[in-house]
């Protein structure tokens, strides 16, 4: 029962990272035959986030309702329903329409699965999950590239990624049985060896948003989240550009090793997986962001070679790897169990905040000040997460050192 679940849930994780490419694969076809700016892709993806982030805040209250696989399958099915209406749009106002519950859908799906598996898997599943959404994140490229080279067209992209999405909704209703039976694992104990579950454990009832955010350590985890996302999102869409205009590296090994950086992070996951359990979480994120701090070093070398500009994006991908599934995975131990999934709706919200946000906001900076200013852009964002992950450390440790006292008390 246990392995079929976590079965499925690897499953749903390669599900969630299908849709996150399309739009971009696509565009430069899409955009043509909807006839419209190149530009309204920024509409499209606005409107996603936009969705996804309504989505996540209301999760919480959505899955104590009704359960994490009830909502998991029916947000599935949502995402399903638009990739499908995608395929039939034959203008972009109708493209836009079924953005909403494409995002929708991804955001309440996404806080909900990463919640269930923070509570009830180890550390190394929750590693080992995430790479399987950066290996569907990566195919749905392929598939895009293949309908259009074959001569069917992007819509039957979109319609073939849609029905695997309906079908894996189906296997998600029918395994529906399974979601109460596995039994959480126990909390695991913060990495400067204090108690377990030290966080407020909470009933289990709604927390408003409101309480979440006033919970000791939530904004700077909210920080530490966001500047994450936001580093990832800018290097996947401006490390090409920056490879081609600032270091003269030639377009097509830019473009090849832009796309490295993607893979460096589902690599690189799968191999933290070995070590989270041993490592903890904290280590994780302090040497996640360490090892992304020696990339963007990499990227400003003044050297007359490519190697080490090339390194260092590949560098970068992997300390990216650990940092998004080690903070998702510690939210219990941090907060609480009973807390957890408010605080992962909020996460997720500011997660895609970020994302969506810097990857325009750099394109300002660069346009005022040039390209050379990427790394440090990046370097900015490594250190404000760097910088709030550790203050959210020191919160967790005054709130164990006061429970140890109350007890002794």
């Amino acid at each position: 029962m246990y392995s079929l679940l976590l079965a499925i849930v690897y499953v749903a994780f390669v599900s969630l990272g299908l849709p996150d490419s399309l739009v971009g694969a696509g565009w430069p076809v899409v955009h043509r035959d909807l006839d419209v700016p190149v530009a309204f892709a920024g509409i499209v993806t606005t409107i996603v986030a936009g969705g996804t982030i309504l989505s996540s805040l209301a999760s919480e209250r959505l899955t104590r309702r009704f359960g994490a696989g009830l909502v998991t399958a029916v947000s599935v099915g949502l995402t399903a329903a638009a990739l499908v209406g995608f395929s039939a749009s034959g203008s972009f106002w109708v493209l836009c329409l079924w953005a909403v519950p494409y995002g929708l859908g991804a955001g309440a799906v996404d806080a909900a699965l990463n919640n269930y598996v923070a509570l009830h898997y180890a550390a190394r599943h929750m590693n080992w999950l995430h790479s399987f959404w950066g290996l569907g994140a990566s195919i749905s490229p392929f598939i895009m590239s293949h309908a259009i080279t074959s001569g069917r067209g992007w819509p039957s992209a979109y319609l073939s990624i849609g029905l695997a999405q309906a079908v894996l909704a189906v296997v998600l209703v029918a395994s529906l049985p399974l979601w109460g039976r596995v039994n959480p694992v126990p909390p695991a104990a913060p990495a400067d060896g204090g108690e377990p579950g030290a966080g407020p454990s909470g009933a289990p009832t709604h927390v408003p948003l409101t309480r979440a955010l006033r919970i000791p350590g939530v904004v700077p985890v909210l920080v530490a989240f966001a500047a994450y996302c936001a580093l990832e999102s800018t290097s996947i869409l401006w490390a090409s550009t920056y490879l081609v205009v600032d270091r003269g590296v030639a377009p097509s090994t830019a473009a090849a090793f832009a796309s490295l950086f993607l893979l460096g992070i589902t690599a690189g996951r799968f191999l933290t997986g070995f070590l989270a359990d041993r490592a903890g979480d904290r280590q994780l994120i302090r040497g996640g962001f360490a090892v992304v701090a020696l990339g963007v070093v990499l990227l400003v070398l003044p050297v007359g070679t490519d190697v080490l500009v090339l390194a260092g994006l590949v560098v970068a991908g992997l300390g990216c790897a650990p940092i998004y599934p080690a903070i998702i995975h510690s939210t219990p131990v941090n907060f609480g169990r009973g807390n957890s999934h408010a605080v992962i709706g909020v996460q997720m919200a500011a997660a895609y905040t970020g994302s969506t946000l810097a990857p325009p906001t750099f394109g300002l900076v660069s346009t005022w000040a040039g390209m050379w200013t990427l790394p440090l852009f990046l370097a900015a964002l490594v250190a404000l997460g760097l910088l709030m992950s550790e203050r959210l450390n020191r919160v967790v440790a005054r709130r164990t050192r006061a429970g140890q006292l109350a007890g002794r008390a």
